[in-house]
Order: C-alpha cells, then sequence, then structure tokens
C-alpha cells in the first residue's frame, strides 16, 4: 500500500473512533450536566473534522505532477495541517471562554458511575488510537498524523484529569469543572500554536534535518574519487519529494566520461538509499605548487582564527594566470562581505599581485 493510502487508511479509524466519543461524551456530559465532559467531546468531534481534512489534503497532495506545478502538490500536506492548528486553536478559544462563563456562573455536575465507565473507556481508546495514529505519522512522515496522534494521547491526559474532578464532585461535591475547562483549554491552544508554527517553518523551508543530511554526506563522501562534499543543498516539495544538489571534490585530471559515470551513480545510489533527487555538481582539486599551497595554508589559518567563517572549501590554484578560487561558508549572524572583503584584504597583504575569485555560500545544512 502506497504512503498516502496508509494516510487515508489511518485517518479514517482516527475519524470513527473521535465519532463514537464523540457520542458517548456529549451523552454523559449533558446527562451529568459537565462542562469539561461536553468540551472533551467537541475536542473529539474536532479531531474528527482534522482527520478528514487530513483525508482531503492527502488527495490533493498526491495529484501528478503537471506544467504549472512540475515539483508537484505534495506542500499542500503543510496547508492541511496549517488547517487542523486553526481548528485546534478555535476549538481552544471557545473552550476557554465557555469554562470561564462556568467559573462565574458555576452549575452543580451530576455524574454517575456509568458515566465514569464511559469516560475511563474514551481515556483507553484515546490512549490506542493516538499511538497507533502518532506511529504511523511518524513512519510516513505526515505532520498532519503526527499532530492529530499527540493531540489524541494529550486528550487521553486530559480526560484522565476530567475524571479526577468527576470522582472529587461525586465525594465531597465539589466543582472543578471550570477550572479544568481553563486548563484544558490552555493546553489546547498550546497544541494548536505549535503545529501552526510547525507547518509555518515547512512552508518557509525550514533548515534540513542532520538525521538526513549526515548519512547522504557519508555516503556521497565513501567513493574513493571523492575528496570532499561540499553544499548540500535540500528542498523539500512535500514530505515524499526532496530534492537538492551538493558538490563533490574530484582530481582536475579525470575525464568527462568518468565524472558522467561517478555523478551518475552517486545521484542513483542517493536515490535508492534515501529518496532524495541530488544533482551532482563538481570542483576541480589539483596538485599545486609551493606558492599555492602557501595560500591555501594562510587561506586555512584565517578561516581558523575566524569564528564566523565555518568552511572553506573548493580551493583551486591556477599557476599560468595566478589566480586562486574558493568558496567560504559564512555564518548567518555575520555580515558575509564584510568578512569576504576582510579576507581578500589579508591575502592580498602577502600577495598583492594575485588574482583571487571566492564565493559566498551559506550555511543551509550540517
Amino acid at each position: 500500500m502506497d504512503r498516502s493510502k496508509q494516510i487515508v487508511k489511518t485517518s479514517l479509524v482516527g475519524v470513527g473512533v473521535n465519532l463514537i466519543l464523540v457520542a458517548f461524551k456529549m451523552f454523559v456530559g449533558l446527562a451529568a450536566n459537565s462542562i469539561a465532559v461536553i468540551l472533551d467531546a467537541v475536542n473529539n468531534l474536532s479531531d474528527a473534522l482534522s482527520s478528514v481534512i487530513t483525508i482531503v489534503g492527502t488527495k490533493l497532495a498526491g495529484r501528478r505532477p503537471d506544467k504549472k506545478h512540475p515539483y508537484g502538490y505534495g506542500r499542500i500536506e503543510y496547508l492541511t495541517s496549517m488547517l487542523i492548528a486553526v481548528l485546534v486553536l478555535f476549538a481552544g478559544l471557545t473552550s476557554l471562554k465557555e469554562s470561564v462563563e462556568k467559573i462565574l456562573h458555576p452549575e452543580a455536575a451530576d455524574y454517575s458511575l456509568v458515566s465514569l465507565i464511559i469516560l475511563a473507556a474514551g481515556v483507553a481508546a484515546k490512549l490506542l488510537v493516538g499511538r497507533y495514529v502518532k506511529g504511523q505519522g511518524q513512519k510516513l512522515k505526515s505532520q498532519a498524523l503526527v499532530a492529530s496522534g499527540s493531540d489524541a494521547l494529550f486528550d487521553a491526559i486530559l480526560s484522565t484529569a476530567t475524571l479526577v474532578a468527576a470522582g472529587i464532585s461525586m465525594l465531597w461535591g465539589l466543582s472543578l469543572e471550570g477550572i479544568l475547562g481553563v486548563i484544558i483549554s490552555g493546553f489546547i491552544i498550546k497544541a494548536g500554536i505549535e503545529m501552526l508554527m510547525e507547518a509555518l517553518s515547512s512552508i518557509t523551508g525550514d533548515r534540513a534535518d542532520k538525521e538526513l543530511t549526515e548519512p547522504l554526506r557519508e555516503l556521497v563522501e565513501s567513493y574513493p574519487e571523492v575528496h570532499g562534499a561540499y553544499d548540500l543543498s535540500l528542498h523539500n516539495y512535500g514530505p515524499a519529494t526532496v530534492i537538492g544538489s551538493v558538490h563533490v571534490e574530484l582530481d582536475d585530471n579525470m575525464t568527462a566520461r568518468q565524472i558522467h559515470k561517478l555523478t551518475r551513480t552517486i545521484s542513483a545510489d542517493v536515490y535508492q538509499k534515501f529518496g532524495v533527487v541530488l544533482t551532482v555538481g563538481v570542483y576541480a582539486s589539483n596538485d599545486t605548487d609551493a606558492e599555492g599551497q602557501a595560500i591555501k595554508q594562510a587561506l586555512e589559518e584565517i578561516v581558523a582564527q575566524s569564528p564566523e567563517i565555518l568552511q572553506v572549501h573548493g580551493f583551486y590554484w591556477d599557476k599560468a594566470q595566478r589566480r586562486a578560487m574558493f568558496d567560504l561558508v559564512v555564518d548567518f549572524s555575520a555580515d558575509p562581505k564584510a568578512v569576504l572583503e576582510a579576507v581578500i584584504s589579508r591575502l592580498h597583504e602577502r600577495w598583492p599581485d594575485v588574482g583571487f575569485d571566492p564565493v559566498l555560500d551559506s550555511d543551509v545544512s550540517d
């Protein structure tokens, strides 16, 4: 079964369980006059709607690439996560309003043993469905499923608190409904904000996870012809579509045929292992003369003394033209142009007749 079908299947399970819980909790809440239980039922209803939105979003995101959207529609899944986050926020704010009114105008709740048993069964169901949905979300790299599963697990904890309040009400006649409702609302609002920020981060283009970049870079550098892998850049067009590029440093005496075979092999192996469509560029590496070695060593010493410079790579010395080429990776907190000018100035102090052709790179991946 492919990824989209598994997400839909998981979401349907969530819809079914949540609708059953809505019916039972709404019955208990109305019968017991419990605002906390009614709010919990409303939250289950929003969870069911979230699962429906996940299904619709997954179907839309699974559309084939076309001329207008050549990278596909995978990012619609992030919009789905945003819609779910807004829905959760709305539910949290609504429940907060109702809970405050309950504190200002309290009404006694009337629980029965049967209602408590129903609530306890709801907690167990939420724990099971929460673990299942979240686990599937992590496996399928679906933000919406992970959020729904986490929310379900959190609901189980909050429902447990409702049970405790019900027990206190039955034993001592103390009403904690409004206070508990405010607490539940606060957690719902917090969860909604976190979900919204995560979805926005994905749409904006967040940093690639080092759990992916580190082993991917290690694979590229494992080929004996590769002296180093640099400028790894990965772009996410949905959880299942990652496209990127990398530069490898190779001997400058390799033939076009050798480079073609190597780069195609690297791209194929990376896709097979990580599912990443990777374009491989090339830096030429040569055995420089004494002057070139001295320039390279001086450059490395400058970098070592400059914490704002994270890396230097791609060094190439053209003896005939007396030009040195290299790339600098500068930290985002620094002014890249100022850093570059300072490096060139220091190099020119020792080699005023040498031309330097630096390139500024960004720190886009670990």
